[in-house]
């Protein structure tokens, strides 16, 4: 797959860390602040920059949920497209 998109390696590594069978979840507070945690197989979180989330978004790499607290995100089939290229 040819793409256009700018990946740096922090889009990769989200990107691959989603298509090995981690969750991304957007967590909501009730003022509606979000907060990006992927949660890793082992049990460890890690807060990863909205912006990372936004371009992959963006790039229709991948989508949510939209649920509200916690929205999980998967890979489209753009993005598991690309997961395959990149990985």
């Amino acid at each position: 797959m040819k793409t256009s998109v700018k990946f740096s390696d922090a889009h990769r590594r989200v990107l691959l860390a989603i298509a090995s069978g981690n969750t991304l979840k957007a967590h909501r507070d009730v003022e509606g602040a979000k907060v990006f945690r992927l949660h890793a197989l082992d049990g460890t979180t890690e807060t990863i920059d909205p912006a990372i989330v936004e371009y992959l978004t963006e790039h229709h790499l991948i989508d949510s949920n939209k649920k509200f607290p916690a929205a999980t995100f998967w890979l489209t089939e753009r993005g598991k497209a690309l997961a395959k290229q990149v990985g």
